[in-house]
């Protein structure tokens, strides 16, 4: 008899903007057990793997232009309200679901999921985990994530610091697995390009006024014009309009309209790899880009011109070599960064980040053969946090005990026309409040 074609993994992953869906896609390609147990091929859904995409409504869906920027293929990939995720987790059987959501929409989902599997023997495994750097609201973030069989920690640091907020409020730290990002790789820097090529990673968050933004964009114009030979890069996040995990309110691509940079100045947009392909040195305020940046040899610089502060993200690099200003950049500095530093991000370029994901991958594999799952069991209830939880439930239109409220969206038909064109109208002022309303009161509040 001819052997038997092992039964696909599937796997849901539900992702409420543009990065997130690109991190939770990616993860569950490389945390998917395979029979083998070997490292899976990269660049595409695993052999015997189906993976469905959910993508969360809400300010920051991701648009066709950023999925496709973005280059995660699926095999469904349809825009869910929570509500009517859970119900498709009621009714389908999947293996493995990825939450890639903000704290509070992976707790509602955690208590959702563990209401829609009550008495099943046997429940997909869930995992969580981080886009990037974790450099705010730290112990706020994992509590909201714990109650996930897995909670990925992108390296050695995040893994003990994450142990460490569970063990110190008395809850099970269990869950912690050390991964690494998923959307590191490409070829390692071998030397200047020709011309060389400076790239400024902006944030859509950070810094977050304007006077900042048109300093920052000020002095790469400035860098441009020191140096006619290079080609300086702002390599932007999202055209306007369009937003990703965090709100931009002050685009870059408005603001330097004010500018008149020289011929040797461009803004670029797409997959940051293929933009790090070309890159010679790369700088950021604190964007997960510098971790790319580093895994690849490139060099990188964290600037320390707005000050070395938590609220920027750039005190995360304190101790990586890479934090420099642009006046020592004008000047020709180029930084080096510090091996150890490097090695305890999970950013190394040695051969050994093929395997950062085994220890996942072995934890799941012992899980979906486990023949009885327990129910999923988050540190916060309705008793731990009565004060916290039902309002974050209730975001997500469900009860304190996970149950869909009344009059929530409905869940059993695919929404009409009317709905559809009343929803992309909603949106539409939303971004426009965001981006042109809520400048001009703050501005106005500050006279």
């Amino acid at each position: 008899m001819p052997p038997s074609t092992p039964k696909p993994l599937r796997i849901a992953v539900l992702a409420d903007s543009d990065t997130r869906w690109k991190w939770g896609a990616l993860t569950a390609d490389r945390i998917a057990p395979d029979p083998s147990m070997e490292a899976a091929p990269r660049g595409g859904a695993q052999v015997g793997l189906a993976l469905d995409g959910y993508l969360l409504r809400g300010r920051a869906t991701p648009t066709p232009r950023q999925l496709e920027e973005v280059g995660v293929r699926a095999d469904s990939l349809r825009e869910v309200t929570a509500v009517e995720f859970l119900r498709a987790m009621a009714e389908s059987s999947y293996d493995l679901v990825v939450l890639a959501l903000v704290g509070g929409g992976v707790q509602a989902m955690l208590h959702g999921l563990a209401r829609v599997w009550e008495g099943r023997e046997k429940r997909p495994v869930v995992v969580t985990g981080y886009v990037g750097v974790v450099y705010e609201k730290l112990a706020d973030g994992l509590l909201l994530r714990h109650g996930a069989d897995l909670v990925l920690a992108n390296s050695r640091q995040d893994a003990e610091r994450f142990r460490a907020v569970y063990e110190g409020v008395g809850a099970d730290a269990s869950a912690v697995t050390e991964v690494a990002l998923p959307f590191l790789g490409g070829a390692a820097y071998e030397g200047e390009h020709t011309p060389y090529t400076v790239v400024f990673a902006v944030q859509p968050s950070v810094p977050d006024n304007r006077r900042d933004r048109m300093y920052l964009l000020e002095r790469l114009v400035r860098h441009a014009r020191l140096h006619p030979e290079r080609e300086v890069l702002l390599k932007l996040r999202s055209r306007p309009g369009e937003h990703t995990t965090h709100i931009e309110e002050l685009p870059y691509q408005k603001l330097v309209q004010r500018l008149d940079p020289p011929a040797n100045f461009r803004l670029v947009y797409g997959n940051m790899g293929e933009v790090l392909d070309h890159t010679d040195l790369l700088v950021t305020i604190s964007s997960t880009a510098a971790l790319e940046s580093l895994h690849r040899r490139i060099p990188t610089v964290v600037l320390t011109d707005l000050g070395v502060r938590e609220t920027l993200g750039n005190h995360h690099f304190v101790g990586s070599g890479c934090l420099a200003s642009w006046d020592q950049l004008d000047a020709g500095h180029r930084p080096v960064a510090d091996e150890e530093w490097v090695a305890r991000q999970g950013v190394v370029a040695d051969g050994t980040y093929a395997a950062a994901f085994d220890t996942a991958r072995e934890r799941i594999a012992k899980l979906l053969a486990t023949p009885e799952m327990p129910p999923l069991t988050p540190y916060y209830t309705p008793t731990t946090a009565p004060g916290y939880l039902p309002g974050i439930l209730a975001r997500h239109h469900l009860g304190p005990d996970g149950t869909p409220l009344p009059g929530a969206p409905a869940a059993d038909k695919e929404p009409g026309p009317v709905r559809q064109i009343v929803r992309r109208a909603a949106r539409g002022a939303y971004r426009h409040g965001v981006q042109r309303v809520a400048p001009v009161i703050r501005r106005m509040g500050e006279l």
